[in-house]
């Protein structure tokens, strides 16, 4: 039922949405959607790098164009598949990111916030990528014009002091030999423009974490390692990967890789606290239980058994009270030659 709820309810809430925007500014969406759609792939999939700056460019254009119909900020654009689109969860603000790949060491990221408006007008926010030139990119706060690029594909709604802060969750295809995954804070100041970062994060310094004062956090591993950052309903927890390096040089970010373990950040008074070890336990490497790491493996075959060597005078005799319990009704231990 809860599901049947929750299914319904989103519903209704984008019916109402769709409501707001008028047959004709439907149409016109639909239209500018299917020629950006086309644009968003070659921006991606094109071979020759020009052909993917020049789609880039027709999409930011179209992007533009479409966001300028009176209530746009309603429509999902849903079959841009190649952008992520995500709305604040209280419906504040939504914001585009992308990336553009100039070849397998270079990587830049690009966005937009879109701002809700009662009259249905456009305010948009373009982010510009300062990556490249940012020797530190955990050092302070930033405008839009300053921003470090990610892709992102999840926000967090925390609240203090009644005051909201939006935590981004984002991806970086950094080079060819490391990835980043991003947690930034987002919070807007009394003109309603973006600020991003802060000193919201708790931990102390250690090899694998941006060094402390940190305004964002990053986690940067091997190119294929695949380490895993997401939030945790459940745990109401920010949950990622324990790194170590398979070489035992954690300095260099390209060798680190998941061991299993995992870390996490709970957010606590404004701040998003870190926990060390998000598990205490360590999975049973010894045993054959499944449920405790290990899948059942056959009985051992049967080996044969060596003819008992004859006592010598000295090996001290068997005591008379040692019972084996298989055969203590068959025959008396103490007439046996093995015990």
């Amino acid at each position: 039922m809860k599901i049947i709820a929750l299914i319904f309810f989103a519903c209704t809430a984008y019916m109402s949405h769709a409501q707001k925007i008028a047959p004709e500014q439907l149409r016109q969406l639909q239209q500018t959607e299917n020629e950006m759609r086309v644009n968003s792939l070659k921006m991606v999939q094109d071979p020759d790098v020009i052909d993917r700056y020049r789609a880039d460019s027709f999409f930011t254009r179209g992007l533009i164009k479409a966001l300028r119909i009176p209530n746009s900020f309603y429509y999902p654009f849903d079959s841009i598949l190649t952008v992520s689109r995500l709305y604040s969860p209280d419906s504040v603000f939504r914001i585009f990111t992308w990336q553009l790949v100039k070849d397998s060491s270079s990587c830049r990221q690009k966005g937009a916030i879109q701002m809700k408006t009662e009259d249905g007008s456009l305010k948009l926010i373009p982010l510009y990528d300062n990556s490249d030139d940012s020797q530190n990119p955990v050092d302070s706060i930033r405008t839009n014009k300053r921003w470090i690029g990610a892709i992102y594909y999840k926000i967090i709604l925390k609240t203090f002091n009644n005051k909201n802060y939006y935590t981004l969750l984002g991806f970086d295809e950094n080079n060819e030999y490391s990835n980043k995954k991003w947690i930034e804070v987002l919070t807007f100041d009394a003109k309603g423009e973006p600020l991003f970062g802060g000193r919201f994060f708790q931990y102390a310094n250690d090899e694998l974490k941006p060094p402390q004062p940190a305004f964002r956090f990053c986690l940067e591993f091997k190119e294929d390692g695949r380490a895993r950052m997401n939030y945790d309903p459940e745990m109401d927890a920010i949950v990622f990967d324990h790194l170590i390096s398979e070489n035992k040089k954690p300095s260099k970010r390209e060798t680190l890789v998941p061991d299993g373990d995992y870390e996490a950040f709970k957010w606590n008074a404004g701040i998003w606290v870190h926990v060390a070890k998000v598990f205490d336990y360590k999975a049973d490497m010894q045993g054959i239980d499944p449920m405790l790491g290990n899948p059942p493996v056959p009985a051992p075959l049967p080996e044969k058994k060596e003819e008992p060597k004859k006592k010598k005078k000295d090996e001290p005799k068997p005591s008379a009270y040692k019972v084996d319990d298989k055969n203590k009704n068959k025959e008396d231990p103490r007439t046996r030659t093995e015990y």
